[in-house]
């Protein structure tokens, strides 16, 4: 029985009980794999029933507004990811007469759609053969095949893609994609590989010379850029200002306290708004995101004046208001830290 076969019966046996498995409508499965990019299945779960129920179809997702997505969406991170499906909503409405693509070479299209989803989507819900090239399935063809080429380098993922659509094509594509997906999920994880109840053990390479935790192999490490933000929380008589983040930068349209990015950590108040006065300074908070550290400062301060020079995008609002926007995880956070935050 070759590796295809080992895979996907051992899948219909083992495969786990998930909302989207009981769907092949392209919108759920879609949202699925957007949802589940750097997020785990668990934390993954309630988001999509959420956003399944407030946003059904793809068109009600597309006439909603990009804050509504964004509100959903907060606490995830990654909120590109967000901006990205709300968009491709909107192609799917204006360029594919409100059908969602059904090939490939159209799925891909879409904004944020890169080539694993989209071969996600095609093979899932219409069959199409296309092999799926995540991070579970590098690390278990990578180990089975003690694949050397690194799988961020250019030889190494044209090797990969090239291994994966030839043991796709005397199969299922739907069902095999996701068998060798759940096993690396389940079986063939990154630290602690249950090796001993793998289907596929008795002619894996890297499992019979006792290598398997060499692999995937890898060439560069990721760089995190460490950068200092002082949060100021102006209370104006039990409201707060708070401005949107623009630019090409992390947190994109979403809402924070006005802040000052220094470069080391902000010790002494810097008298960088005039008419507010300083009452708390909350203790540095590390704040980690793929590609940078974070540290925090919250500084509470009050006004009794609005002649100060705030920015022109910035809002006053009342607490319930404030926390109806969208905001970053970071600054969610200091809600539940400093429940007494309208009275500071």
């Amino acid at each position: 029985m070759n590796f295809g076969f080992k895979i996907i019966n051992w899948y219909s046996e083992n495969k786990r009980d998930l909302p989207w498995r009981n769907s092949s409508d392209p919108y759920f499965i879609w949202l699925s794999e957007v949802l589940l990019q750097q997020t785990r299945v668990d934390q993954g779960i309630g988001y999509y029933l959420r956003f399944i129920n407030k946003f059904p179809t793809v068109l009600a997702l597309a006439n909603s507004s990009e804050e509504e997505v964004l509100k959903l969406w907060q606490g995830l991170g990654y909120y590109s990811r967000a901006r990205n499906l709300h968009f491709a909503a909107n192609q799917v409405i204006n360029e594919f007469n409100g059908e969602f693509p059904t090939q490939y070479k159209e799925i891909i299209k879409l904004k944020g759609v890169g080539e694993y989803t989209a071969a996600a989507i095609s093979s899932i819900c219409f069959e199409e053969s296309v092999a799926v090239i995540d991070g579970n399935v590098f690390r278990v063809l990578a180990r089975f095949l003690a694949i050397d080429p690194p799988i961020d380098s250019t030889l190494g993922k044209k090797e990969f893609k090239k291994i994966a659509n030839e043991l796709i094509k005397t199969h299922l594509p739907s069902v095999y994609n996701q068998g060798i997906m759940e096993l690396g999920a389940l079986v063939c994880t990154p630290k602690l590989p249950d090796c001993e109840n793998c289907p596929i053990n008795n002619s894996c390479i890297s499992f019979s010379q006792n290598s398997f935790l060499n692999y995937p192999v890898k060439s560069k490490k990721t760089k995190q850029r460490k950068r200092y933000f002082n949060f100021i929380i102006i209370n104006h008589f039990d409201k707060y200002y708070i401005q949107k983040r623009v630019g090409k930068d992390i947190w994109q349209n979403m809402y924070q306290f006005p802040l000052i990015e220094t470069n080391s950590e902000m010790i002494e108040w810097n008298k960088a708004f005039e008419n507010i006065s300083i009452d708390y300074i909350s203790e540095t908070i590390k704040h980690i995101l793929s590609h940078q550290i974070i540290y925090a400062k919250f500084w509470f301060a009050k006004t009794n004046t609005l002649d100060f020079k705030a920015a022109s995008n910035w809002e006053l609002l009342e607490l319930d208001e404030l926390k109806e926007k969208p905001l970053p995880k970071l600054i969610e956070n200091i809600f539940y830290e400093y429940p007494q935050l309208s009275t500071k």
